[in-house]
């Protein structure tokens, strides 16, 4: 059975690796009239980039789902044929060579730690470690000065000389890793029902202790770092797992009261979340429209992109995507759009779910509360993450400082990402593996069928 998983997964990765070189020759016919002249040396980067990964879980974890690693190959490397068409416009900053050394980079953080980690529910036994490490990651950007630190308003970053890392891309892996093991140790207290408001249990007002800590960890992320998404991102994947350790719908209906209030007081208190919210609620109002950057002027050129798409796009390589500012990051939902069209952004958004279906469906299939919050967790991570920065840029809920995972460019988030599929992968491996014994029985019956 591995075996066979193996060779169909295979086939699958060099399937998203043709589609993806289909993609680049599209690009470059459009632009210059003919295939790019560094497209072999692409494809057989990318390929050869796959074929480690591929070999690694070969290796290490055989029994793992074989769609993840075909479903993240196509979307990063989907990401990668967008930042050489935004190259290819002129557009400032944009890198494919660059994105290509990170997507290298991010698989040998992959390979790393499936070779490292053979047993994922070791991460257990570090629960409130991975909860002071991602507390100091988080912290860091805060405590460091502007100089080091803040880019386009929002201190997220460590920025010395010429290397720059962004901190908060890998403290929320190491506080799912703490969340997970704290819910399974509290999970029966936190589950019990107190008083009963119409048809909803509410919890005791004593377990309220970690929905309220937490609630403020994101509020001092939002006022001192005025990083909206990352605080948006902590405090909904902590109500995630928290419903799915103890079922209890009133965990979530209390996370929801208690964001929005924060969110409302937050903006009448501090400018910069307010801002935030007009620009939101009045994105063609003058007042903002006039900042390029920071300003209404992305969003309003970012929508202008999707209406120029249309349904089917104006094809790749044919549109104007560097008329979008920071397409190649935050807005490359955007620029896809346009080339794309709502048919191609539909595509994309499937391949997201797919990818989340399956750790949806590990967690599901996980054998001890561990596994399954922390699957759980990774999966509404990245789904979360995606609808935080596609409602952004569509401007159904106020933009962030997200970015599309595996398509934006850049290096931090990349890393975090195919960290957090490795670990998806691990678990994955786990859950489907068969008992030893099942094993054994099948070995044996083979033998007598020859």
């Amino acid at each position: 059975m591995p075996a066979k998983r193996r060779l169909a997964q295979l086939v699958m990765l060099a399937l998203a690796v043709l589609i993806v070189m289909g993609a680049y020759a599209n690009v470059g016919l459009a632009v210059d009239g003919r295939v790019p002249a560094g497209m072999l040396a692409y494809g057989l980067g990318l390929g050869g980039i796959m074929l480690v990964a591929y070999l690694v879980l070969a290796k290490f974890a055989p029994w793992a789902d074989p769609l993840i690693l075909p479903l993240v190959t196509l979307i990063n490397g989907l990401g990668l044929v967008m930042i050489y068409r935004l190259e290819s416009a002129k557009m400032p900053g944009a890198s494919a060579a660059s994105q290509i050394m990170w997507t290298g980079l991010g698989v040998v953080m992959f390979a790393v730690t499936l070779v490292v980690l053979r047993d994922h529910r070791m991460l257990q036994r570090l629960t409130y470690t991975a909860g002071a490490i991602g507390l100091v990651l988080l912290a860091i950007p805060a405590v460091l000065p502007g100089s080091l630190s803040e880019v386009q308003g929002a201190k997220i970053w460590i920025r010395i000389g010429g290397f720059s890392i962004q901190p908060g891309e890998f403290a929320k892996l190491a506080l799912v890793v703490f969340f997970a093991g704290y819910l399974v140790a509290k999970r029966d207290v936190l589950a019990l029902a107190g008083r009963r408001l119409l048809f909803i249990d509410l919890p005791r007002a004593r377990d309220l202790g970690p929905v309220l800590a937490t609630w403020g960890l994101s509020l001092l992320v939002l006022v001192f770092e005025k990083d909206l998404g990352t605080s948006l991102l902590l405090f909904g994947t902590f109500i995630a797992m928290i419903y799915i350790a103890t079922q209890r719908t009133s965990w979530v209906l209390i996370g929801l009261l208690l964001f929005v209030g924060g969110a409302y007081l937050a903006g009448l208190a501090f400018s910069h979340v307010g801002d935030r919210f007009e620009i939101w609620l009045n994105p063609g109002s003058a007042e903002f429209y006039d900042r390029e950057i920071g300003g209404s002027y992305q969003i309003m050129q970012g929508l202008f992109g999707f209406g120029a798409g249309g349904i089917l796009g104006t094809g790749l390589g044919q549109g104007h995507p560097e008329l979008i500012p920071l397409s190649f990051s935050d807005f490359i939902f955007a620029a896809t759009g346009e080339e794309l069209g709502l048919t191609g952004l539909m595509a994309l958004l499937m391949l997201y779910a797919l990818l989340v279906e399956r750790g949806l469906r590990t967690s599901l299939a996980a054998r001890d509360p561990f596994s399954k919050l922390l699957s759980g967790g990774l999966a509404f991570l990245l789904a979360w993450q995606v609808f935080i920065i596609v409602g952004g840029v569509t401007n159904l809920i106020p933009l962030t400082g997200l970015v599309t995972p595996f398509m934006s460019q850049g290096g931090s988030a990349l890393l975090a990402n195919w960290i957090l599929i490795a670990l998806l992968v691990r678990t994955s491996d786990a859950a489907r593996r068969p008992p030893p014994q099942a094993i054994q029985n099948e070995g044996l019956t083979q033998v007598f069928q020859r």
